[in-house]
């Protein structure tokens, strides 16, 4: 199973009675190192899945944080959330599994749609936020996007993702080869006779869902960082410009380290991705090592749903108060 659209964790299970026969180079490998990754994904789903739930919550239910900028950030956990609850759980399962997938047809071809939404919801997220800080900063004085059409926003980039993620969850196949005499049911992505338009597929999605984002984000940024360091408020006096700046600086120091952060655990996937779609060989990876490089780096990648909770609550005093306060370190009424 795919988790990027194309070109993802595509594990080849174990086959009938676990034996590892020439087919399946590599899996020993993978098998010795299973319970250390189970613990690992075990420790990421938790820590992501409290941290995302609680900045959603608070996001949700606190006025104060009611702004364009929250409720991006929101999604963005949303979309963690999804990720992490739904996807992680059943392609670990998956990959680990010898008898290969055991959660039915629909469930193939929705997670894959799922997992691969979700990624394009975080990467668009991330984009309109660097958007939205650069309005911000660079014209403080007009008047910012209403919550409403923030809800619209936000609708708009799930649809985009879930139409964008459509045709990995159409090329692929659930195939039950117990009628073949070998316990097992594989749900994959399989293109057949279009591997060019699957290769064209995976390298626009890279570009135009990876790439370009990240440096639209990058180029807003550095605009932003070059507006702070010259930026005069008018009519603001030296105090409050002072304050105002330091506020916008550390704002910008954050969500940039949020930008980083994804970009880096996704880089690892997204090479090794690129390097399976060409080399269908294994040249370039051996056979040996493939599945186990593809676990580490989906690890990796999935990581990424960890950092925005403790990113962002570092980010928003009151937020971070209110987490402290629900998880009964901090008073309600000294907020």
């Amino acid at each position: 199973m795919d988790l990027f659209p194309g070109a993802g964790v595509n594990v080849t299970v174990a086959g009938d009675g676990g034996s590892l026969g020439p087919s399946f180079v590599g899996l020993e490998l993978l098998n010795r190192l299973k319970p250390l990754f189970l613990l690992l994904y075990a420790v990421l789903v938790v820590v992501a899945c409290v941290g995302n739930s609680l900045l959603v919550l608070l996001i949700s239910t606190t006025k104060k944080l009611h702004n364009t900028t929250n409720f991006l950030i929101g999604n963005l956990a949303a979309s963690d959330l999804v990720m992490c609850l739904l996807c992680v759980p059943l392609t670990v399962s998956y990959a680990f599994e010898r008898r290969g997938w055991l959660f039915g047809v629909f469930m193939c071809h929705f997670v894959t749609l799922m997992q691969a939404a979700s990624v394009f919801v975080s990467v668009l997220s991330l984009t309109a936020i660097a958007v939205d800080r650069y309005v911000v900063v660079i014209y403080p004085v007009h008047r910012r996007i209403r919550p409403r059409s923030c809800a619209y926003v936000v609708v708009l980039i799930w649809l985009l993702s879930l139409a964008i993620s459509a045709p990995a969850s159409l090329h692929t196949r659930y195939l039950d080869l117990n009628r073949t005499g070998h316990d097992m049911i594989v749900c994959e992505e399989f293109w057949n006779d279009l591997e060019r338009l699957r290769l064209l597929y995976s390298c626009s999605v890279l570009l135009l869902f990876y790439m370009l984002p990240l440096c639209t984000v990058s180029i807003s940024y550095c605009a932003i960082g070059r507006h702070l360091r010259k930026r005069r408020v008018p009519g603001a006096a030296v105090c409050g410009q002072e304050r105002w700046s330091s506020r916008k600086r550390k704002t910008f120091r954050r969500l940039t380290i949020s930008i980083l952060a994804f970009a880096l655990c996704w880089m690892p996937l997204q090479t090794v991705n690129l390097i399976r779609d060409i080399d269908l060989d294994f040249t370039i990876m051996g056979k040996r090592y493939t599945n186990v490089i593809q676990i580490c780096c989906h690890l990796v990648a999935m990581s990424s749903a960890c950092y925005n909770p403790f990113i962002y609550a570092s980010l928003h005093h009151k937020l971070r108060l209110r987490i402290t306060c629900t998880m009964g370190l901090v008073n309600q009424d000294n907020i």
